[in-house]
């Protein structure tokens, strides 16, 4: 890792606009209550974008403040991913791949051009419209050499058309994205060495086919009828042209036979073999013709409320326990818990099988997890003082896995 320090001059303060700072609420508002750091990423980027492509120290203290964090644990986010520029960068800040495939393919004559147009290495020009800085690979290797600047890419770059770009960038004149030299994706230099006869892939071909037999079929009619509608001697020459052109037709017809019956129609799934001509006499496979996969959890029966167990209306003495302990239950389905009346580990290690699938049933997008993590197992650990770990293990051992 390079060093990275932030710049020696820093504004006096930041502030987010008003529109950015609607913006990062928005972001924020996406992470449940205490995980509000999971926005410090986004929040840094949106500074930097408003601040001119770089990122002052006083908006890593503004972010660490809104996200409740210390400010220590934003500037180690700000320090360590390269993404962030702690020192002011041009209007058209240069990011110039020089690792191996850029490296080979002329990356050092066009680090040449940025010191002539731009001077140094993290050095901003003098009118502010350029800067430039050496990066690790950038992705577009087959298009080598290359450049990012701001959000796009310039590739196929020669040092006479990368010095163009950086003043045509500083003039304000329009510029090409992408490659410099017309090519189109990864395409090789030279041009198109496959696929090149464009009648392959324009749709021109389409239909050709059918016109083709048809035109076959009538020729082989206009035989026949020549013949008097008798099969001609096969050992004359115009007889076997004759033959031919009927075996398009019945290739016309099967081909009219296939489409009418739903050509690319799904096949049957793959059945085993019979051992007496008997589909059930055939051998089982598992995971085909209907077999379940090994270690498949067949769906339980759906219970009536009547199996509903005994819920509460709220915590007895106003506290209940910490449902998140069993294996599986997080914060989401710790609450559904609650609305449903479950507070407490001794409630749920009273359930009775059907009790517990009532309950299973009836969790939503969860459904099968308090079957299948067997919650009931866990409740009786935890009721009786065990440990997370002791709940889950129990679990795993009453699934017949080694622990």
């Amino acid at each position: 890792m390079s060093v990275r320090r932030l710049a020696a001059e820093q504004p006096a303060d930041f502030a987010f606009t008003q529109d950015n700072l609607q913006w990062a609420e928005q972001q924020i508002a996406k992470y449940p209550e205490g995980r509000q750091a999971s926005a410090v990423i986004p929040l840094l980027w949106k500074a930097q974008e408003q601040h001119h492509g770089w990122l002052p120290e006083p908006a890593i203290r503004r972010i660490a403040e809104m996200l409740g964090m210390p400010v220590i644990r934003v500037m180690e986010v700000a320090t360590f991913y390269t993404m962030f520029n702690l020192s002011p960068v041009g209007e058209h800040f240069v990011q110039l791949c020089g690792t191996t495939p850029c490296m080979l393919r002329g990356a050092n004559a066009l680090k040449d051009v940025c010191r002539k147009v731009i001077g140094d290495e993290r050095h901003v020009s003098e009118d502010g419209k350029l800067s430039w800085l050496e990066v690790e690979c950038l992705g577009a290797c087959s298009n080598a050499p290359m450049v990012q600047i701001n959000y796009d890419y310039y590739e196929d770059l020669t040092p006479e058309n990368f010095e163009t770009l950086l003043e045509d960038l500083r003039a304000g004149r329009p510029v090409k994205t992408g490659s410099q030299t017309g090519r189109s994706c990864s395409a090789p230099e030279g041009g198109d060495t496959s696929l090149s006869d464009e009648t392959l892939y324009d749709g021109s071909m389409v239909g050709a086919w059918r016109q083709r037999f048809e035109q076959q079929a009538a020729a082989g009619d206009a035989t026949l009828a020549d013949a008097g509608g008798k099969p001609a001697d096969q050992s004359r020459p115009e007889a076997k042209a004759a033959a031919d052109k009927g075996d398009a037709e019945a290739g016309k017809a099967k081909v009219e036979a296939v489409a009418a019956t739903g050509a690319g129609e799904p096949k049957a799934p793959f059945s085993a073999p019979t051992v007496s001509g008997k589909s059930d006499d055939a051998p089982k496979v598992a995971g085909f013709a209907g077999q379940p996969a090994p270690g498949a959890v067949a769906e339980p029966e759906p219970v009536s409320d009547e199996a509903k167990p005994e819920l509460l209306t709220a915590p007895r003495e106003g506290k209940g326990d910490d449902l998140k302990m069993i294996w599986g239950v997080g914060p989401k389905l710790e609450a559904m818990l609650h609305s449903m009346g479950v507070f407490h580990f001794d409630q749920i290690a009273a359930w009775t099988d059907d009790n517990l699938r009532w309950v299973d049933q009836n969790l939503g997008s969860f459904k099968g997890r308090a079957v299948r993590e067997r919650w009931i197992v866990q409740g009786k650990v935890l009721a009786e003082g065990g440990s997370e770990q002791d709940a889950e293990d129990a679990a795993r051992r009453d699934r017949g896995e080694t622990v």
